[in-house]
């Protein structure tokens, strides 16, 4: 280290040189792709702490419990929102979805940047509550594209389709609320990712960082 590197050390902030750890939400429509996109993120970077969401829906072919969702049933769910134990909760389609407080302050006092997957009521909840939280919107390239997702999936009736497409009406209204939005086309998961880990990239080299407080 030369010497006026040791004097540049010297005049920034400890706080500068140790950024806190940011709290990303991940949302966007129903069928955009969020699972898909976390997993890989996850995968390429373990340090990330996913916050592991609790649901009252039942568990999708493949799914896990306690690590794609903690699936609880309806009524533990009310019971959890009777104690206090969510940061945020709604109830979606009929189906309820929480995130657990404990997990989220636990990660973050370790120094864990945290990664959330939310639906767009969620997100917008967390940005209530914590205004540096970095909020990043998953869209589709086109609505033909993200129909067809959905209908690959089957699990969705005819009427669940049309209630989902008029949700998704309601929740581009609260993009402005969002920090980022990432397209995730078809066939295109590597390069959606790419985007996302330049986006936690550059948010730590923020002159003036994120402060997360919960």
């Amino acid at each position: 280290m030369t010497e006026n590197s040791g004097i540049l050390k010297d005049s920034i902030s400890f706080d500068l040189l140790n950024p806190s750890p940011l709290l990303v939400v991940i949302s966007g429509p129903s069928g955009v792709g969020k699972d898909a996109v976390v997993k890989q993120l996850l995968k390429r970077d373990p340090g990330l702490h996913f916050v592991v969401t609790a649901t009252s829906r039942a568990p999708r072919a493949g799914e896990v419990d306690g690590v794609d969702y903690y699936f609880v049933s309806k009524e533990d769910f009310e019971r959890m929102i009777d104690q206090d134990e969510l940061m945020e909760y709604a109830n979606v389609y009929d189906q309820y979805k929480g995130v657990p407080k404990s997990q989220v302050r636990e990660a973050m006092q370790s120094g864990q940047d945290v990664i959330m997957r939310l639906d767009v009521q969620g997100a917008k909840k967390i940005r209530s509550l914590c205004k540096d939280a970095t909020l990043i919107f998953l869209a589709p390239t086109n609505k033909n594209e993200w129909y067809r997702r959905l209908e690959n999936r089957k699990t969705e009736t005819e009427e669940s389709l049309r209630l989902r497409l008029e949700t998704v009406k309601q929740e581009l209204e609260y993009l402005p609320e969002f920090n980022y939005i990432v397209y995730n086309p078809e066939n295109c998961l590597e390069e959606t990712v790419d985007k996302i880990q330049a986006i936690i990239e550059v948010e730590h080299l923020r002159v003036q960082p994120r402060k997360i407080t919960l």
